[in-house]
């Protein structure tokens, strides 16, 4: 059994659809109100937790996943609401989070979704204190003690605050030297990214950010990125034009599937969370043995394909 954990904000979404973006000082109806559980761990872990139930070779990936994030006060409606979320007897462990015994309240964010464009607009609220260094550190020797078993932990990071992330990695690498770790980098202009993705194995790059350091490409990325970088593999998405993977070692492999196969067309009816669906297909598919650099891309490509057809993430294995 290996163990994945994932380090990231867990949000409540309130998603409102719009006929189109409301110019500013504007009234405009709605169509449709939404409100979910959110943030990019635990979209991921959604649908990891179905991979890992259901999944191809799900007989054979033996994960065990965990959420560390920060939330209000374990008897807060809003905990129990968000935690109930992942069903009656969810396959991921919960018992790391930092639960914040003052705050009733968890992070939220509010999403403008327009019909016309397909865009959505996303604005935060925080109010939580964020994990410190020190408490990820008093964290670190459960996976060694009350979890060991003989196997390596992987570690994935969303990249929120990266100075304390690059601290936490960097504990990793001295006290459980054998883990792997990755790290999402999806903020343009966010100080610090270059420098955890330089410390990872491997690395998850969004289109924004690959744009905002000037690429027109994923391989463009990717081999600009490769040249400060340890980690053995890299990830690019690209929305509607896929995504491209780049192996360092052994001479630079790279490999690009499309999100939408040639003469095929789809209908996009929810883009939220689709990097993180790919994020949750990529980490599955690394864990299967017998398949290609670029089968386990085309599955995650073909999860967030999906994905961003339907509603919310239930049943995206049948």
């Amino acid at each position: 059994m290996k163990h994945l954990i994932l380090i990231g904000a867990c949000y409540l979404d309130t998603i409102l659809t719009v006929p189109e973006f409301p110019e500013e000082d504007s009234k405009l109806r709605a169509t449709s109100l939404k409100v979910r559980r959110g943030g990019n761990c635990p979209n991921t872990l959604e649908v990891l937790q179905q991979l890992i139930s259901t999944g191809p070779s799900c007989q054979s990936v033996k994960l065990r996943p965990h959420l560390i994030s920060c939330l209000p006060s374990a008897s807060a409606t809003a905990t129990r609401n968000i935690l109930s979320s992942f069903g009656e007897n969810p396959l991921v462990d919960f018992t790391r989070c930092l639960y914040r015994e003052k705050y009733d309240e968890p992070a939220s964010s509010y999403i403008i979704r327009s019909e016309k464009t397909g865009s959505r607009t996303i604005v935060n609220f925080n109010d939580l204190p964020e994990m410190t260094a020190g408490e990820f550190q008093e964290i670190v020797p459960a996976f060694s003690s009350e979890y060991s078993d003989g196997n390596e932990t992987w570690w994935h990071f969303e990249g929120r605050i990266p100075e304390t992330t690059l601290q936490c990695i960097r504990h990793l690498r001295q006290v459980t030297p054998k883990s792997r770790i990755s790290v999402e980098v999806e903020k343009p202009n966010r100080e610090g990214l270059v420098e955890i993705a330089a410390e990872a194995d491997v690395v998850f790059y969004s289109k924004t950010w690959a744009e905002s350091r000037g690429y027109n490409s994923p391989e463009a990325c990717l081999r600009g990125e490769a040249k400060s970088s340890r980690a053995s593999l890299m990830f690019c998405t690209w929305g509607a034009g896929g995504a491209g993977v780049l192996r360092l070692s052994g001479g630079g492999e790279y490999f690009h599937v499309p999100a939408i196969p040639t003469g095929q067309q789809i209908s996009v009816v929810d883009t939220i969370g689709a990097g993180d669906t790919f994020i949750a297909g990529a980490l599955y598919a690394l864990h299967i043995e017998g398949w290609g650099l670029e089968a386990k891309l085309a599955f995650a490509v073909g999860l967030a394909t999906t994905k961003v057809q339907k509603e919310g993430f239930a049943d995206l294995t049948r």
